[in-house]
């Protein structure tokens, strides 16, 4: 079979197209028949090694998200999963096989069955995005433990970086949940895809009177930040806050420093997520969510959700990296076969 693979640490230029052996799924395991491989921002950021520069396995295969096809099974799985669509989570986590390749081993539970009325594009593109939103909206200390619709009907939230993959998941499942949801942007071309994801209103986080600007919005303050600039936005998201509310911080831009006796005095709350090490029964929560919500018709891709898709062949997986390190807009997919 055809894999992109890498040795060592470094830029899109270290992921190069190799002929290695099909593999056999293991104990508790299914094969999948890759279709298509969605690239994240995670990928690239494991390609360069981390802080440390240093690769966790001599030779990796990138990509955590994906989607295709079981089309065999280990020992201890039921055969009728044969044939069966699926979408992938944390292919690569702790493990050196993710799904930049035709064929991917994984344990049985991080292949999900697709609705039959949820593409494989859509399937490709959850992963690590929708589930660290469904964290991000549930973690809340006032707020529910699980996304359904009419769970959030209470809440407004806020979604910096509207445009980003994790701030699209984000706007769609709150949206779905019932919640009212504002975005900040930083531009006219992010906010219509803000809009397209659902977003009810949209703010530039550039403009001088973006905090007056969501204070008319929400007088009374939003509940939930789910945020991906903490450092930028620290001021902008304390001046906007409800008193007990929580900002969501999935990502890192700098260091953050807080002024800890206002926040405390509105006991306002900051929880980190990093979806790889949440407990397992919020784990399993998130992927009933994303699950029920992709069902729902509620988390689609393309142009017209807000969430532009680009895509690349198996061969082209570096341009695809590079693209998303780049900061392009929208998500690239790899079509595998």
């Amino acid at each position: 079979m055809k894999a992109i693979v890498y040795s060592q640490a470094g830029g899109p230029e270290v992921l190069r197209l190799v002929e290695r052996p099909v593999p056999e799924p293991g104990p508790g395991e299914v094969r999948v028949a890759m279709r298509v491989s969605g690239v994240n921002p995670t990928d690239w950021k494991s390609r360069r090694g981390g802080s440390r520069r240093e690769l966790a396995f001599p030779e990796l295969v990138p990509n955590q998200d994906g989607a295709g096809t079981v089309d065999a099974v280990g020992a201890g799985v039921d055969a009728s999963r044969v044939g069966e669509r699926v979408w992938l989570w944390e292919a690569a986590w702790q493990r050196a096989h993710g799904t930049a390749q035709e064929y991917v081993a994984l344990p049985e539970g991080q292949a999900v069955r697709l609705d039959e009325g949820v593409s494989l594009d859509v399937g490709a593109s959850l992963g690590i995005p929708a589930l660290t939103a469904q964290r991000c909206l549930t973690v809340s200390e006032l707020g529910p433990r699980r996304l359904a619709p009419g769970a959030l009907a209470a809440q407004t939230v806020l979604v910096a970086g509207g445009a980003g993959a994790v701030g699209h998941a984000a706007i769609q499942l709150a949206r779905w949940a019932g919640a009212r949801v504002l975005a900040t942007v930083s531009g006219e071309q992010k906010a219509k895809l803000a809009e397209a994801a659902g977003a009810d209103h949209v703010v530039n986080y550039r403009s001088p009177d973006a905090v007056d600007q969501i204070r008319g919005l929400a007088p009374d303050g939003v509940d939930v930040v789910v945020e991906v600039a903490p450092a930028a936005n620290a001021a902008l998201d304390s001046a906007v806050l409800a008193a007990n509310g929580t900002v969501a911080v999935y990502a890192s831009d700098d260091e953050l420093e807080l002024p800890v006796g206002e926040l405390m005095f509105r006991n306002l709350r900051y929880q980190f997520v990093l979806v790889y090490t949440v407990p397992p029964s919020a784990k399993a929560q998130a992927v009933a969510d994303v699950v029920a919500a992709a069902a729902d018709g509620a988390l689609p891709v393309g142009d017209d959700a807000g969430l532009p898709l680009h895509r690349f062949t198996l061969e082209q997986t570096a341009d695809a990296h590079a693209a998303v390190e780049g900061g392009a807009i929208g998500k690239m997919l790899i079509d595998v076969e």
